[in-house]
């Protein structure tokens, strides 16, 4: 496969992901508006936040719309930048699919702060995922894409790419940079 047709898969990746998490913040909204769901009780169940998380990863930085836009954009923009240059050799794969992860979920959060801040005028995530055993932040889909990403990206750089990995991995990209 060319790396060409390999990055529309990934672009398809990425909307099927988004159509995902989107879906998933929907039906929590409509289902949930009356109460939790246990799906383990005591240990795991599906609760809507209140109000929605205004502010990013675990409500840190609460009501900054045109912050985590500004910081999005640019994220979206490197990301993509970064797959489509990024060498396309079977060993950078598993960065490929990581970086359509992270990129999955800063677009689903995007998106649904966008939409509330049209729909109500202040801008909000929907979470509704909640680990009650230890008492976790309640969070959603996109968030777990970022969560699981960011987990991949340190395990790949402390542990499987070496320095000569990443000189091959980005050549291209240092190369257009220059």
């Amino acid at each position: 496969m060319n790396k060409n047709k390999f990055f529309l898969l990934e672009l398809i990746a990425i909307i099927i992901l988004v159509s995902f998490d989107l879906i998933t913040k929907q039906l929590a909204v409509k289902y949930l508006s009356n109460g939790s769901i246990d799906v383990i009780p005591k240990v795991f169940s599906l609760t809507l936040l209140e109000g929605g998380n205004s502010g990013a990863a675990f409500g840190l930085f609460q009501g900054g719309f045109w912050m985590f836009t500004i910081i999005t954009v640019i994220v979206i923009a490197v990301i993509v930048f970064v797959l489509k240059k990024m060498v396309f050799q079977k060993r950078y794969l598993p960065v490929h699919f990581t970086l359509v992860l992270m990129l999955s979920g800063a677009l689903g959060n995007f998106a649904d702060r966008t939409i509330t801040m049209i729909k109500y005028g202040h801008s909000y995530v929907i979470d509704f995922l909640y680990f009650e055993l230890i008492n976790f932040p309640i969070f959603n889909v996109a968030d777990c894409y970022v969560t699981i990403s960011a987990i991949s990206i340190l395990l790949f750089v402390v542990f499987y790419y070496k320095d000569d990995d990443f000189d091959t991995m980005l050549g291209r990209v240092k190369n257009e940079i220059k």
